[in-house]
């Protein structure tokens, strides 16, 4: 089912829900390019035992470093069959005193971090007539969500992102997903609630929420989580099947 297909995976550092893509795309002996900041590559090695799985330093937030990366795989490959723009951070607080750079860094991450990488493979995939592109989204980009409105906005524009690629990519032969993970059980709570107290952040009219805040942060990995592994694999079939 794989048939040798050149797949380029985002935010890939053990723990994470990219880490299992990379695993589960290798099981369909596709060939991984699994990428993460360069703070992050010895989280990966984990995955290099595979025969599939390649290493590979890429920062979302740096257009030097996308065009490097997807230089890389083509020189290697020569094309890139799937894009799966998994890379993001979390981003919580009331929206009336977050700071701005703290938003700026959301943005710079989960959407035109995305977005940049569309650019750079479009082209190569066009000129096939063949790819597909995985966005992922959120649930929560849909609905109110007291202090994750920063984090919501990236992704509510992730999802009018990738409905307007879906129509514009199609003639050229180019699938645009947008995946819309509800909670799955990975890192990224506490990775959240790490650089909320890392940041320090002294609310003043929310100060009385400040629980509800920390709260917020780590609300994706209760008891009720889906596994990582087996989300992995169910996107991993359903990316084919589309």
């Amino acid at each position: 089912m794989g048939d040798n297909k050149v797949v380029l995976v985002t935010g890939c550092a053990k723990g994470g829900i990219g880490y299992e893509y990379c695993k589960a795309f290798a099981e369909q002996n596709c060939h991984v390019f699994a990428s993460d900041i360069s703070q992050r590559m010895h989280d990966m090695l984990d995955l290099l035992p595979s025969d599939n799985i390649e290493t590979l330093e890429l920062d979302v937030a740096s257009d030097e470093s996308v065009a490097s990366a997807v230089d890389t795989i083509i020189s290697k490959c020569g094309h890139i069959d799937i894009l799966i723009n998994n890379a993001g951070i979390g981003s919580s607080g009331p929206l009336a005193e977050l700071p701005l750079d703290t938003i700026r860094k959301a943005w710079e991450i989960n959407t035109l971090g995305q977005l940049g990488l569309v650019q750079q493979v479009v082209p190569y995939m066009a000129s096939r007539r063949s790819g597909s592109i995985v966005n992922v989204g959120s649930i929560v980009g849909r609905v109110p969500t007291p202090w994750a409105g920063s984090y919501c906005a990236t992704k509510a524009a992730v999802h009018a992102m990738s409905n307007t690629l879906r129509v514009e990519l199609r003639p050229f032969g180019i699938n645009v997903v947008l995946l819309m993970p509800g909670a799955v059980r990975s890192n990224f709570g506490s990775a959240n609630m790490e650089g909320l107290r890392s940041r320090n952040h002294d609310w003043k009219l929310y100060k009385e929420f400040e629980e509800a805040i920390v709260e917020r942060a780590r609300a994706s990995q209760g008891g009720n989580a889906t596994d990582a592994t087996l989300f992995a694999r169910h996107v991993v079939k359903k990316v084919f099947e589309s």
